[in-house]
């Protein structure tokens, strides 16, 4: 590992107030820290503590204001509708500012929380950025969620208001959103004073007088009338805003991130891990319901100047497995950061990549991946496409930005297939026994990361620090628990190999899944797949895959099954008990990509489940019971 990228990590790690202070001078102040890093505040500590900004300015005045008000802030880019907008940084200033003083007049003030119920359209981006110019707490839930979720989320976040569109669009449907949220309302026990409603001109909805506000129509009227709303100054320390994750008691924790080192982490990564310019065009093919749309559609790219591309579509299907290539082309993208599962089904659509050919990608730099594991074989396919460097990085919606990662911006390290790389600056990483001891590298154990966190971390739970303190601080005293679990080579590589939960013991040996899956991936005909454990009386779990095969393959499951048993004996040995291979048409995931392995581990158990709320198509859950049945089990 060559001294730059050691270096870096090094000056953290001997003064990491004097290193966050330094990255600290690329974010405007309106009042500079008392402290870089307060001990004594909250649960481990806190970032830029008495410091006082604002977010919206940061990420919009200060260009809009400056030299890059002509500049491309926002593209918008829609095949599922057909339709392409670009904002400058000008542009989004006078679309914020408006929305803000139509939220002022909802009597929406600093402190406020205002949920966030939209699809992948520019008005979602706004939403977000007026509420951080006036102080409010945005919580934005993923648009097309199921009633009865909204509904925990309104019942713990408490809003004022909520931001709203009439529909959103998926391949093949329109979904209403209005009745959906409605609903919500009605179930909820907190009812929020007023929604704004974004009326799309796929499906236009009723307002309910008295409550619901036309979202054009008062940001039309503010703009009118040239109302200015200033950003308001918040402490470095308050909510920016709360994002909901699923937790194993089935109530939702709310994932608090701050203003100041949230700022301070994200201009960082810019420059650092991303290896983005100011002007240049940067893409992260996500949603702003996930931690990845916060972080790098919307506020990462902004603050740094950059320009961010909103994509409202699916990288198979809107119209075919070309639509990535073409938004790289069309708009002079230079790094994409996305899921594994995008270029899974990319590659499982076109797996010779014919359709790359047609455009040209010669800007752009690098592809990124993260939200699950990256499988070699598919982190291998990617750079024989695309002749580019494929970075696998890892974080979670806690961390806000990577724990792991290769750091382009300072140097580009070796490439391992299956591994993340390694810890960014802020992040002291170590793999612990049950017992909290540290393990040999290369032993399997517990990931876990000393404390304090770093800025942009969440600093707890929203009003529930005790339930913080049991999720993640309590197992291991003294570091935040990941929850997941791998090893670390002699050369500081991290290998994150599966959720602690998805570690299946086999006879009394302690086996990944995640290794598993990389050998079935392996297999020329696997597109991709998901391995569980299912209960078993004689050995305690075994092991079953399930694989998706690429399109075109014409030989029969039951042979590549065979294969795929065979190929993990050869691979990791008799000790896995590897027999049972099941093709199945598609795996169950969330809307942003995830594996519900558990919920398939509980299909294949016979055990009651609870419908996750996130996930993409109930009806594959079906499919997974008969394709079980259909091989006995």
């Amino acid at each position: 590992m060559s001294a730059q990228y050691k270096d870096v990590y090094n000056s953290w790690k001997q003064d990491p107030e004097g290193f966050w202070g330094e990255a600290a001078k690329a974010v405007d102040w309106f009042k500079p820290a008392d402290k870089v890093f307060d001990a004594d505040l909250d649960v481990y500590g806190r970032w830029f503590a008495g410091a006082e900004c604002n977010t919206c300015y940061n990420a919009v005045d200060r260009h809009a204001d400056g030299e890059r008000g002509d500049q491309d802030a926002i593209i918008y880019d829609s095949p599922i509708t057909g339709s392409n907008a670009k904002f400058t940084y000008r542009d989004v200033k006078a679309q914020v500012q408006a929305l803000a003083a139509v939220l002022q007049d909802q009597g929406v003030e600093k402190g406020d929380r205002v949920v966030i119920y939209m699809p992948m359209i520019p008005q979602a981006a706004f939403a977000m950025l007026a509420c951080a110019r006036i102080g409010a707490i945005h919580s934005v839930v993923f648009g097309g969620f199921a009633a009865n979720e909204l509904a925990t989320r309104l019942n713990d976040a408490k809003p004022k208001a909520i931001i709203s569109a009439s529909c959103g669009i998926e391949p093949g449907r329109v979904i209403a959103y209005k009745p959906l949220l409605d609903e919500a309302i009605e179930l909820a026990e907190h009812k929020p004073t007023s929604c704004i409603v974004f009326q799309r001109e796929q499906l236009s909805c009723d307002l309910i007088e008295g409550r619901d506000v036309d979202y054009s129509a008062g940001v039309a009227a503010a703009i009118d009338a040239g109302r200015e709303v200033p950003c308001v100054p918040v402490a470095a320390t308050d909510p920016l805003y709360v994002l909901y994750t699923s937790g194993t008691t089935g109530q939702p924790k709310g994932v608090v991130r701050d203003n100041g080192g949230h700022m301070v982490a994200l201009s960082w990564s810019m420059k650092n891990l991303y290896d983005i310019q100011p002007g240049e065009v940067f893409w992260a093919a996500s949603d702003v319901g996930w931690v990845v749309g916060h972080s790098y559609i919307v506020y990462a790219p902004l603050v740094h100047g950059a320009t961010t591309v909103l994509f409202e579509g699916k990288p198979v299907g809107t119209p075919d497995a070309g639509t990535f290539w073409r938004v790289i082309n069309e708009h002079n993208v230079v790094s994409l950061f996305t899921a594994p599962t995008a270029f899974r089904a990319i590659k499982k659509e076109d797996p010779n990549g014919e359709f790359i050919g047609k455009y040209d990608l010669s800007k752009l730099r690098t592809l990124f991946l993260a939200g699950e594991r990256a499988d070699p074989d598919t982190v291998q396919w990617a750079e024989d496409m695309l002749k580019v460097p494929v970075i696998d990085h890892w974080w979670q919606t806690e961390t806000g930005w990577a724990i792991a990662a290769n750091p382009v911006g300072i140097e580009l390290l070796p490439v391992i297939h299956g591994s993340p790389t390694v810890a960014m600056p802020g992040y002291d990483v170590q793999i612990v026994g049950s017992d909290g001891h540290q393990v040999a590298a290369g032993d399997m154990g517990n990931i876990v990361i000393k404390l304090p966190m770093a800025p942009g971390n969440l600093p707890g739970l929203w009003q529930n620090d005790e339930r913080f303190r049991s999720s993640y601080l309590e197992e291991f005293p003294g570091y935040y628990q990941t929850g997941d679990a791998g090893y670390m080579d002699e050369n500081g590589y991290l290998y994150i190999m599966s959720r602690t939960d998805d570690i299946i013991n086999v006879a009394g040996h302690r086996l990944s899944t995640g290794a598993m899956e990389e050998v079935l991936s392996a297999h020329p005909d696997v597109a991709e797949c998901a391995v569980i454990g299912i209960a078993d009386k004689l050995k305690g779990q075994l092991p079953a895959g399930f694989v998706v095969l690429k399109s075109g393959v014409d030989r029969t499951p039951a042979e590549i099954e065979k294969e795929l048993v065979r190929l993990v004996r050869e691979k990791i040995g008799p000790v896995a008990a590897f027999k049972i291979a099941v093709t199945v048409d598609r795996l169950p995931k969330t809307r942003s990509g995830k594996i519900l392995r558990g919920t398939m581990r509980k299909i294949a158990d016979n055990e009651e489940y609870k419908m996750p709320a996130t996930i993409d198509d109930p009806a594959i859950l079906d499919e997974i019971g008969e394709a079980l049945k259909e091989h006995g089990l």
